[in-house]
């Protein structure tokens, strides 16, 4: 289920069938205030997603909208929910990965999409976590890859990342993977950061910024196409910087979770050629101490044949998002909820 006040921006980005889900749940949930059980045993799950703009938000709704089944909703075999019973899954806007954990750490969200290395230094108390690992981390699903954009203004002449040096560039909001990757990034290539004019925006205030012609450059990890990058190319000529070479190399061996990619061509208007950059992926996570049978339960949702449906007609990001992949580049152990459920299908070994 998704925040009411976010779900016309939702639904324009990721269409119709969003739309009539979304239209639906407010009749569900008013059936279901009038039934004794709205009281009883009723549970609701925050799930922190990423900023508006980017396809976590999105992404995030669609499986909190999955997971969803409250007391009076449709039988899954009547085309209802097949989501958890008497759960209400409600997506959130943060600022990113890095708060996402934070926010599941002191107990303020159950669970979050998160960058997968980011969810590998958090378990093993690596930089930004120095000495204080989130030893309650646990994994659900590996969800879809994501690519590192650095998307500058077409005038601004930057064809390559050493051109950076003197531009005004956003590495990405506070709380968020992208400022850490961005900061790793600037490392690959020798850039110090008082070398760039740094701004730390996300990306749909960093594209307004463009716009306005008071910046030359900005930092987002998502998959593409990014709707902010979309929409930015559409209002005025930007260009994609390659990623690759030495400094990528440098880059990738700095964070082995992180792999040659590129962004393909025609995605965005007046890049009509593939971009090399890096990617990596993008993980369900949660804390141990949300309760086996729930995780379970939530985890069947989540690969349930009408949830992998929903996800691939609604929201191309989604679309990569498989169980035969569920289980890749995991930064977490496994919830033992999450792991009694492979073990069913076959795929834990």
């Amino acid at each position: 289920m998704i925040d009411n006040g976010h779900r016309r921006d939702i639904c324009r980005d990721i269409g119709i069938a969003c739309i009539a889900l979304l239209l639906a749940l407010p009749a569900i949930l008013l059936a279901a205030m009038g039934s004794a059980a709205w009281a009883e045993d009723l549970r609701y799950l925050r799930i922190g997603t990423g900023p508006p703009g980017e396809s976590y938000f999105p992404v995030g709704g669609l499986i909190a909208s999955a997971l969803s089944n409250p007391p009076g909703a449709p039988p899954c075999e009547k085309g209802g929910s097949c989501g958890v019973p008497n759960l209400i899954a409600v997506a959130s806007v943060t600022s990113g990965s890095l708060a996402n954990i934070e926010a599941i750490r002191d107990g303020r969200l159950d669970a979050a999409l998160v960058q997968s290395d980011v969810v590998s230094w958090a378990v093993r108390g690596q930089p930004p976590f120095q000495g204080q690992p989130v030893v309650t981390l646990r994994s659900i699903a590996n969800l879809y890859p994501s690519q590192l954009h650095l998307v500058a203004r077409a005038e601004a002449r930057i064809k390559g990342p050493e051109d950076l040096k003197g531009k005004r560039v956003s590495l990405g909001e506070a709380g968020s993977g992208t400022l850490l990757h961005a900061r790793q990034f600037l490392a690959a290539w020798k850039i110090k950061e008082s070398d760039v004019g740094a701004q730390f925006l996300r990306s749909a205030l960093a594209s307004d910024a463009m716009t306005a012609g008071t910046l030359d450059a900005f930092f987002v990890i998502d998959r593409a196409p990014v709707p902010t990058v979309t929409e930015l190319s559409r209002r005025m000529p930007i260009r994609l910087v390659p990623i690759d070479g030495a400094g990528s190399e440098r880059l990738m061996k700095a964070n082995p979770l992180l792999a040659s990619s590129h962004i393909p061509g025609g995605l965005y208007e007046g890049v009509p050629d593939d971009v090399a950059t890096v990617q990596l992926d993008i993980s369900l996570v949660t804390a141990s101490d949300v309760p086996d049978a729930l995780v379970e339960n939530m985890t069947r949702a989540l690969w349930h044949p009408a949830t992998t449906a929903l996800l691939a007609e609604s929201l191309s990001q989604a679309g990569k998002i498989k169980l035969s992949t569920a289980l890749f580049g995991l930064g977490a152990p496994l919830h033992a909820g999450a792991e009694r459920y492979y073990r069913v299908k076959g795929l834990f070994p």
